[in-house]
């Protein structure tokens, strides 16, 4: 419920007080119909009895028979120490309903894209916050760069640099609301460039073929093996890929696919997309560093916070070749002039700090003991079924044998479970058939619900192969 306070002042409530009679039932008539509006929401306090009278010019008792009568009505309710507010069940009609797709109210949730959020650096990030109140220039708090703040820009030139081998430079970095908006800026540059067709692999995150789509691109779907994406398949002018930890699937490209890859956006004159949403996250000894650095003309690097920090900072972005900055900046003016700058700020301070770094390794540390434990409860728990995909990332992939059970199965008992699973048949853009398997997010429970999680997960398996 909302807590804030409205001043009398700002009711709106379309009464005419300039008659002398009848004023109590004029504001019992303008506060109803702003209630029954939704202008006025569930839980929301209203000014004290005074301060209506005081404002208004009315007299107090005036005001106190009004809010007496939409009490006994169920419009208000006055609650001790607490004021008068707006009654819950006059709201209960107007309730935002789920957006389809949205995460449901289950007990246990393996779907996958999120991180623990739980683990968000709050002191930190706190600390962070202070420091950047304290000095940051007048300046900042107007209108500024598209491309965004430069304090965060060059902290990122120098993090992309030192941890994902990114070959770039400040002015050529881009901050945007989130890699959804950061695809939706690059597609409207190549529609307006005279693109027609763009590969994706396939599988894939559907918004994003959604998102090129909506630009009034062709969407051409490249197949994915265990080797990563096959560039023999590669159309069109432009390529989103995911080589660290392809989405959904799991896999690595492979150094000899990368040089493929690389040659076919030369000989093609095309642009490279990369998305590199969870390559902080990689386990094992050697770690494979950005595409971008093979061919920094060809290739526009994207990154975010969504998987290391929270999803709800909304940043994300982008390092792109130098022909193509003025043109994206243009479009980011247009989308929504530039990302908010003191959060950009902060995130820069914590960059610098060495905040960010440290709380990346902790993430890493155990994010690679829940892979582990998935691995081991999978092999250990249910015969028919294993784990793919490299030893990277936020999430793996249940596999199983297409003579298993299906997917919709699979999903149905989880339902009874009360457990959120992701199947992959969602993620083909190409008709079937398709091997079957869930992608399990296994970063996105707390730490103290994820053995829980586990246990949901075997038991819902179990359950299917043993029918």
């Amino acid at each position: 419920m909302s807590s804030s306070v409205i001043s009398s002042l700002d009711l709106q409530l379309e009464v005419d007080l300039n008659q002398r009679r009848g004023r109590s039932q004029q504001l019992v008539a303008g506060l109803r119909r702003a209630i029954e509006s939704g202008r006025l929401l569930p839980g929301a306090r209203l000014p004290s009895t005074r301060g209506v009278a005081a404002d208004l010019g009315l007299a107090r008792g005036t005001v106190t028979s009004a809010y007496h009568r939409l009490i006994a009505e169920g419009y208000l309710e006055s609650v001790q120490g607490s004021g008068t507010r707006v009654a819950a069940a006059h709201g209960e009609a107007r309730a935002l309903r789920p957006v389809p797709g949205t995460r449901g109210p289950w007990q246990w949730n393996l779907r996958p894209g999120l991180p623990d959020v739980t683990m968000f650096p709050r002191a930190a990030w706190v600390r962070s916050t202070q420091r950047v109140l304290r000095l940051v220039p007048a300046e900042a708090l107007d209108y500024g760069d598209p491309r965004g703040r430069p304090e965060l820009r060059r902290a990122l030139a120098d993090y992309l640099g030192r941890t994902r081998g990114v070959v770039t430079r400040p002015e050529r970095i881009i901050v945007c609301h989130g890699f959804t908006q950061a695809l939706g800026l690059i597609a409207t540059v190549l529609a307006g460039q005279g693109t027609g067709t763009v590969s994706v692999e396939d599988p894939c995150y559907p918004l994003f073929r959604n998102v090129i789509e909506t630009a009034g691109l062709h969407v051409h779907p490249v197949g994915v093996d265990e080797r990563g994406l096959r560039p023999q398949g590669l159309r069109g002018q432009a390529a989103l890929v995911t080589p660290i930890h392809q989405y959904p699937l799991g896999t690595t490209l492979t150094p000899a696919r990368r040089k493929a890859l690389v040659a076919w956006a030369e000989e093609a004159d095309a642009v490279i997309v990369e998305d590199d949403y969870d390559g902080e996250f990689q386990f094992g000894r050697q770690r494979v560093g950005a595409l971008q650095a093979l061919a920094p003309h060809r290739v526009i690097y994207a990154g975010t916070t969504s998987k290391t920090l929270a999803p709800g900072l909304r940043l994300a972005w982008l390092a792109v070749p130098q022909e193509w900055v003025e043109r994206i900046a243009a479009a980011k003016r247009i989308a929504d002039q530039h990302s908010a700058a003191l959060t950009q700020m902060v995130l820069a301070d914590l960059l610098r700090s060495g905040g960010y770094d440290r709380h990346v390794r902790r993430c890493r540390e155990r994010y690679r003991i829940r892979r582990e434990q998935l691995s081991a409860a999978v092999a250990r728990g249910v015969p028919g079924a294993w784990l793919t995909g490299e030893e990277t990332g936020l999430h793996a992939l249940v596999s199983w044998s297409p003579d298993g059970p299906g997917e919709r199965e699979v999903i149905q008992a989880a339902r009874r479970e009360s457990l959120a699973v992701a199947a992959l048949g969602g993620y083909w853009a190409t008709p079937g058939p398709h091997p079957p398997g869930l992608v399990i997010g296994y970063a996105t429970p707390p730490q103290h619900g994820y053995a829980g999680a586990l246990g949901a997960l075997v038991r819902v398996l179990d359950r299917c192969f043993a029918a």
